[in-house]
């Protein structure tokens, strides 16, 4: 059994200790002790992006690990996967079938925790020679990494390219992606062959301050944000406090990168919040079905006082940018390049809100292409392009 130490971990800013094995998470013990609130906590230890990562020339791998994964009324996501790559080369997508199960009742709000044993992850029959073996974590599962095993010796690995730290919501953590090499940003990042810092947070990205100093301090060579969906569907801002918000979070990250390319992203496309407001919902009858599926409970059209929907919060980042002409590393995307009007129709968004995994593929590549492509705002930062 080899020693679970933050260095074999990637993608996360604390490997935490256990009764289990060691936890990682995708936020610093200070945000999440003071910050943090139940929606993110949960979120940004559904390690999206963190692999385990090591140089070897075994020949067998055996890696354990514990999830906690929820459901709302019973109602559940796919399950969560581990993806095994050696090389760089995806090898196989191991789906879990045990640990916890946490059932919230919406209607009484009872909890009912379920627990099952762990799972193994196991590789026999990897190649031999020296070779980089990644295990990339379940993306929507909490996970307890509670052992590595091997027949012959593992080391860390210091891996080359430059480190994109992209920010986000449950579009970028990855929902509904069936395992975790196939979230956007992920294609994005193995395509590009950069490092991935995903903080993208399902419900979160709420232009928070406290996210702002994350990116600010951390020693990132390519940064992303993306902004919008999350504030409208929790009705959470009018357009005039929304644009001074992202004015100031942008400020906090240039505290920290005065001139790394930093990358500003709009709503991709989503009928149902494109003209119609939050709050955001559930939907009852769906739930009563076993399916999770999401609803607006806006007026359509109430744009009023400032209310946002995807329009008008893309016309207000476009504001944003124009307004800071004067930084020649900010640079702005639509998210309707991304996935538009037609991409949605053409890949209905399973529960109305989230891309599902052959969508994310179409992103992913768009944005490698957008982004990390010729005269993209990444464009030669890149060692894979």
């Amino acid at each position: 059994m080899h020693a679970l130490t933050p260095e074999l971990f990637h993608g996360a800013l604390e490997v935490q200790p256990t009764d289990r094995g060691v936890r990682p998470h995708r936020l610093p013990p200070a945000v999440r002790t003071r910050d943090a609130d139940a929606q993110l906590l949960s979120a940004q230890a559904q390690p999206s992006g963190v692999r385990v990562v090591v140089a070897t020339t075994a020949r067998r791998l055996d890696l354990g690990v514990h999830a906690t994964r929820q459901a709302l009324g019973g109602a559940q996501r796919l399950r969560g996967a581990v993806d095994v790559l050696v090389d760089g080369e995806l090898l196989t997508t191991h789906v879990l079938a045990g640990g916890d199960l946490v059932d919230v009742d919406l209607r009484t709000g009872t909890v009912t925790t379920t627990r099952g044993p762990g799972d193994h992850v196991v590789v026999d029959d990897l190649p031999g020679g020296d070779k980089v073996v990644e295990f990339w974590l379940p993306h929507l599962e909490q996970v307890d990494v509670t052992g590595l095993s091997a027949d012959a010796p593992v080391g860390p690995v210091a891996l080359p390219g430059p480190l994109w730290v992209h920010h986000g919501s449950s579009l970028s953590h990855g929902s509904n992606a069936s395992s975790p090499t196939r979230t956007w940003p992920a294609i994005a990042a193995r395509a590009a062959g950069v490092r991935l810092q995903n903080l993208g947070f399902g419900g979160s990205a709420l232009v928070d301050p406290f996210l702002a100093r994350v990116v600010r301090d951390l020693p990132a060579d390519l940064v992303s944000v993306k902004l919008g969906i999350n504030v409208v569907g929790a009705d959470a801002m009018r357009r005039r406090t929304f644009v001074a918000a992202v004015h100031g979070f942008l400020d906090t990250v240039r505290d920290g990168h005065p001139t790394t390319p930093l990358l500003l992203l709009s709503p991709l496309h989503c009928a149902l919040h494109e003209d119609t407001p939050g709050p955001g919902s559930l939907d009852p009858e769906a739930l009563g079905r076993g399916e999770l599926r999401f609803t607006a409970t806006g007026r359509p059209g109430d744009t009023a006082g400032g209310r946002l929907t995807l329009r008008v919060v893309r016309d207000a980042l476009r504001e944003v940018v124009a307004a800071r002409a004067d930084d020649p590393h900010l640079h702005h995307l639509d998210g309707l390049d991304l996935f538009g009007e037609a991409d949605e129709r053409e890949h209905p968004l399973p529960d109305a809100l989230h891309l599902d995994t052959a969508a994310h593929s179409l992103v992913g590549r768009r944005f490698t292409d957008l982004a990390f492509g010729a005269g993209g705002p990444f464009a030669g930062a890149a060692p894979g392009r």
